[in-house]
């Protein structure tokens, strides 16, 4: 194949981001293709056959979206968009820009259904924000992903994921090991999440400086919680003591999410939801926003749509909520 140049002219970029400590982002591209790459000025140079031009120049446009959108351009960013835009798969879709929330190592994340992107649109418009449906239509997932994107862009200062600890027909008592480790198994969602989206090393990181925490739901009494993006999930499983306790925790400048299914309550009958209560009693305020998914929204394996169906029918045939 014959060689040809390209200039690609990045206008209204920001040179060094781009570009990377001492051209660190460049050399990473340079390194995955045989194409030639200078830069002078706001103008890249690129030889090689016209196939990797194209590639570079889709990856060039990436980089200035992922630093516009996340304020920052970091070198697992610029990797990810390496891989991503070789395999062919398409990143920027000016049509869903507005669904993106995160870049991460592997993928980007963002709303798959028309329920999730009311659900971000929802969550970034106010400070407190209810995610209400069922199983495997990525309340909590998205919550997470909303969480990092802010501490990544430095928006707050650390990110706090909480649950109840409720047991649903299985004791605490009877499971081994300390508290910590009896209550790891309620907290493992919300780390399988934190895992997909931030490297493992900085996700340590980031616990061991208590950046990032999870925590059961009653360690969070007493505290005022400043500069930060706060999580309650399975909110179902929080009484309404509870729930006003975890919402009069928010500090200046935070943000919350509570997600929750309220076909799914464990508490005992004689306890009363907290998000179904919130439901009832927040709804009008200004600065809380509700956002209902429902199973159109589920993303998961294609069964649990027909799962969650054959439950609601046979609840309904016999009488149950």
């Amino acid at each position: 194949m014959t060689a040809e140049q390209k200039e690609i002219k990045l206008n209204s970029a920001n040179m060094l981001e781009i570009l990377g400590v001492n051209d660190g982002n460049l050399k990473q591209i340079e390194g995955k293709f045989s194409a030639s790459i200078t830069v002078r000025g706001d103008t890249v140079y690129v030889n090689g056959v016209k196939e990797e031009i194209d590639v570079i120049e889709k990856i060039l446009k990436e980089m200035i979206y992922v630093l516009k959108t996340n304020g920052k351009l970091e070198s697992s960013d610029v990797n990810m968009i390496i891989s991503l835009t070789k395999e062919g798969k398409e990143i920027i879709n000016h049509k869903d820009s507005e669904s993106i929330i995160l870049y991460t190592r592997n993928d980007i994340i963002k709303a798959k259904t028309s329920g999730q992107l009311q659900y971000i649109q929802i969550a970034k418009k106010n400070d407190i924000c209810f995610a209400i449906g069922p199983a495997g239509t990525g309340k909590t997932y998205l919550a997470v992903a909303l969480a990092v994107a802010e501490l990544k862009k430095g928006t707050v200062k650390k990110i706090i994921l909480a649950r109840p600890a409720v047991e649903a027909g299985e004791s605490l008592g009877f499971l081994p090991g300390d508290f910590q480790e009896k209550i790891d198994p309620y907290l493992r969602p919300l780390y399988d999440a934190l895992d997909d989206m931030l490297p493992l090393d900085k996700l340590k990181s980031y616990i061991e400086k208590t950046i990032i925490e999870i925590v059961p739901l009653a360690y969070m009494r007493g505290r005022t919680l400043n500069n930060a993006f706060v999580i309650l999930d399975e909110a179902q499983n929080a009484t309404d003591i509870q729930m006003k306790m975890f919402l009069t925790r928010l500090g200046a400048n935070s943000k919350a999410i509570i997600t929750g299914d309220i076909t799914q309550i464990d508490l005992p009958n004689k306890s009363l939801s907290g998000l179904v209560q919130a439901k009832e009693l927040l709804s009008h305020i200004d600065g809380i926003g509700f956002a209902y998914l429902d199973r159109s929204d589920i993303v998961r394996h294609k069964l649990v749509k027909d799962i969650i169906d054959a439950y609601e029918k046979f609840n309904k045939t016999n009488g149950k909520n």
